[in-house]
């Protein structure tokens, strides 16, 4: 059948040309998808594109090298970061305490302020100034220029994400005693002392354990005092330098690449595991350049809570019997706030001792006190409700109160090293897997389900089996006798099992 030009009804081959036209025309109007500008003015707005799902780019640098926009992190919240557009790399992120979601209804603009504001999550961010543009450098360095300065005729930066680092430095990026570089996990973090470098872990949220330190060894220039406060920067030939002004480095903390042409990135980062590792681009992947500690039980925290590192062996767990195959330990968690704060943790408090084991290798860094025996050291700890266990050196009288709750132990071969940690009783049993719970539990009602059926058909058969034995009593006038009695059993066993299967199927 022909259909008419003039007919109503629009061709079928048509409707399909409209169909396939109207959603790449509705993309196109989407007000996310077009290409990153190279400065967002006053006006800009944005918001994410739901086909988006890694990033989304809304500003890029002259070279094309860094980008910022959304980044979709844990498939469904949203930051706002600069990558690094040939390794996808985030090498800054905006300290926001809540992650907004990937939603049409979180909104990016700019007014003067850079701001991120989502009305359902109540996230709100804002650089708080009155700027003309907001421009991407060539360093990555992300900044709210105003105007020009009537003395060189450059722009007035008001605000610049290199003042507020998240767990990564770039090359040419100053790093000042007001600034904390904290790894992606929140558990680790870096700051600058008077003249030095240090690396802090948050066991609990009372303080931080200080547990790697680098002084400033003053080979080049001398810190003055009074003469202002140090702080530190990423040299493109391969090293990190701590200055107090900018004549000579007070310090130079060399990496493998010193005085060495790179033409990729260079950046320092504070890892997850504690560590401070510098990286650079090679074209194609990043290359590991330096690392603060490099014996992994040198670590914070390598093995987790009560957890035993050996050098040359590995992890294990402190009780001597639990594999730490699982990554976990027994006691591992037991205590998520101050001892003190909750009374009821002290009835449940049961003693693990452990001889041949040591403090973490910062115990330099750590608390001690001198007692002439184990038991006073031991003592010293049970009276103290802030005192998660204690390690006693028989040989030098030092007692170590670890005042945190108990984190990897190092291991060593001299039983004069005896460690003395509370635990919790029910933390010593292993938990089972919530996921075998359930199993177990799927299970046994199945097997309650089969024995009630089996039941429920046993029944039906013995009801069949007496109702034909009545029927059949009634027309012999008495109980089936001779060679016809197993003939007339076994029929009737046959008619029992098809009733069964029969009333199986229909149900």
């Amino acid at each position: 059948m022909e259909t008419s030009f003039n007919s109503a009804t629009p061709p079928r081959s048509t409707q399909l040309l409209f169909l396939l036209i109207i959603p790449f025309l509705y993309t196109l109007t989407w007000p996310c998808t077009a290409a990153a500008a190279e400065e967002l003015l006053k006006g800009f707005e944005a918001t994410p594109n739901p086909s988006i799902s890694s990033f989304q780019p809304l500003l890029n640098d002259s070279s094309g090298k860094f980008s910022f926009g959304f980044l979709l992190v844990n498939s469904t919240q949203l930051a706002l970061a600069v990558l690094h557009v040939p390794s996808s790399e985030p090498l800054w992120i905006v300290n926001s305490t809540t992650l907004s979601r990937w939603s049409d209804r979180t909104q990016v603009f700019f007014n003067g302020s850079l701001v991120i504001s989502d009305p359902q999550t109540r996230t709100f961010w804002s650089t708080q100034t009155q700027g003309d543009k907001l421009v991407l450098l060539n360093n990555s360095n992300l900044q709210i220029q105003k105007g020009l300065d009537d003395s060189d005729n450059v722009p007035t930066v008001l605000w610049q994400s290199f003042d507020h680092p998240t767990n990564t430095l770039v090359e040419t990026q100053n790093f000042t005693s007001t600034m904390t570089l904290v790894s992606s996990n929140g558990l680790y973090s870096m700051r600058l002392g008077n003249n030095f470098i240090g690396l802090y872990a948050k066991f609990d949220s009372s303080h931080d354990q200080i547990y790697w330190k680098h002084k400033a060894l003053q080979a080049r220039a001398q810190i003055v005092e009074g003469g202002g406060p140090i702080h530190l920067r990423v040299d493109p030939d391969g090293w990190l330098g701590m200055y107090q002004n900018e004549t000579a480095p007070v310090d130079v903390e060399s990496f493998n690449s010193f005085q060495r042409t790179l033409d990729g990135l260079l950046m320092v980062r504070l890892e997850p595991d504690g560590n401070l590792k510098a990286y650079y681009w090679s074209g194609s992947t990043w290359v590991l350049d330096y690392q603060a500690i490099s014996d992994t039980c040198d670590l914070p925290s390598p093995c987790g809570s009560y957890g035993l590192c050996t050098p040359g062996t590995g992890c294990s767990c402190l009780d001597n019997s639990t594999e730490f195959s699982s990554g976990e330990c027994p006691g591992s968690g037991s205590y998520s706030t101050d001892l003190c704060a909750d009374p009821k943790t002290q009835n449940d408090t049961k003693v693990l001792r452990r001889e041949g084991v040591d403090v973490p290798p910062f115990k330099e860094l750590m608390r001690y006190e001198t007692m002439p025996s184990l038991e006073e050291c031991e003592n010293t700890c049970e009276r103290n409700c802030s005192c998660y266990g204690a390690v006693y050196n028989n040989a030098s009288g030092f007692c170590y109160i670890l005042d945190y709750p108990i984190q990897t132990l190092l291991g060593t071969g001299d039983d004069s090293k005896v460690g003395y940690f509370k635990i919790r009783e029910g933390a010593k049993k292993k938990r089972m897997d919530p996921g075998l719970g359930v199993g177990i539990g799927l299970l046994g009602a199945a097997l309650l389900c089969l024995v009630g059926a089996i039941g429920f058909g046993s029944y039906k058969i013995w009801m069949n089996k007496r109702r034909v034995n009545r029927m059949l009593e009634e027309e012999t006038g008495g109980a089936m006798s001779g060679p016809y009695k197993d003939l007339g059993s076994a029929s009737f066993k046959s008619i029992e099992m098809c009733t069964v299967t029969a009333t199986a199927s229909h149900r």
